[in-house]
């Protein structure tokens, strides 16, 4: 019938499609994540500047670091699925933390794109991912 849509439940994407979309969109958050924790535990300049300038203690780097490479590992393993929700809910929360700490220190919208952006790729590798 003509003009008549799918019912809400039902899947647009092939399974593999899915999968598929699922796994770039879980590495395009995964992969950049892991390499921004090394950077923090390796107090890499840039980083330390940014820190400084939106009132983080130097400290913070280290735990972010530390959350960060566990989280990536925790979404790109997924052997644990209460692990990966505790992952995915930190990324959330630090994403939309970066975004609204731009915003609050005056920054140009640009510097709340990024992580904006990543906050968007994390929710669709969230929706994407394979049910239990």
């Amino acid at each position: 019938m003509r003009g008549t849509k799918p019912p809400v439940n039902e899947s647009v994407m092939s399974p593999r499609n899915r999968r598929i979309a699922f796994w770039i969109l879980t590495a395009l958050v995964a992969v950049p994540n892991a390499l921004a924790g090394l950077g923090y535990l390796s107090r890499a300049d840039e980083i330390m500047v940014n820190f400084t300038r939106l009132g983080y203690p130097l400290y913070f780097a280290t735990i972010l670091g530390v959350w960060k490479l566990l989280g990536a590992t925790a979404l790109l393993t997924r052997k644990i699925p209460k692990l990966t929700e505790w992952a995915y809910a930190g990324f959330g929360f630090v994403l939309s933390g970066a975004v609204i700490s731009h915003v609050a220190a005056g920054d140009p919208i640009s510097a709340a794109m990024p992580p904006l952006v990543m906050l968007g790729l994390l929710v669709g590798s969230y929706r994407l991912q394979p049910q239990a």
